[in-house]
């Protein structure tokens, strides 16, 4: 299996490793079927993401995309960070195999899932069952 290079230096160096204590909103999606489990922590404030941590058990493809979506949603309204899509997160890692392809799903399910509990811990529920959030999307966990 080829990887390019940014999907290697992300899997190597992940950025924004780790746990937010006080976490706004914490989404986790995957299967231990498929192997692959992410769970996002967002601190939001006046709707803007101002941090971001991720905790992925998984492999490489699943690291990676884990570290690219956080970096592309740090700093985001929430209004953009719900915009991610697994094409983007694919892109801006210079592609990834077909086989794990469904990584990049994981990670924008995480994002969505971690917005949706955000909305939900403050009353807006309606706002966060207009995500749909679950895993059955991706192949692998379906």
């Amino acid at each position: 299996m080829v990887y390019s290079e940014k999907v290697m230096e992300h899997f190597s160096n992940p950025h924004n490793v780790g746990e937010i204590e006080d976490a706004s909103g914490i989404g986790e999606v995957g299967n231990a079927k498929c192997g692959d489990i992410m769970k996002m922590y967002l601190k939001i404030e006046n709707d803007t993401i101002t941090d971001v941590k991720f905790k992925t058990f998984g492999c490489g493809a699943a690291i990676a995309t884990s570290s690219i979506a956080t970096d592309m949603i740090k700093g985001q309204p929430l209004s953009e960070a719900l915009k991610l899509t697994n094409k983007a997160v694919v892109e801006a890692l210079d592609g990834l195999p077909a086989v794990k392809l469904h990584c990049s799903v994981l990670a924008e399910q995480a994002v969505k899932a971690a917005i949706a509990d955000y909305y939900r811990k403050n009353g807006m529920d309606e706002e966060a069952d207009k995500l749909n959030v679950h895993c059955d999307d991706c192949e692998c966990c379906g």
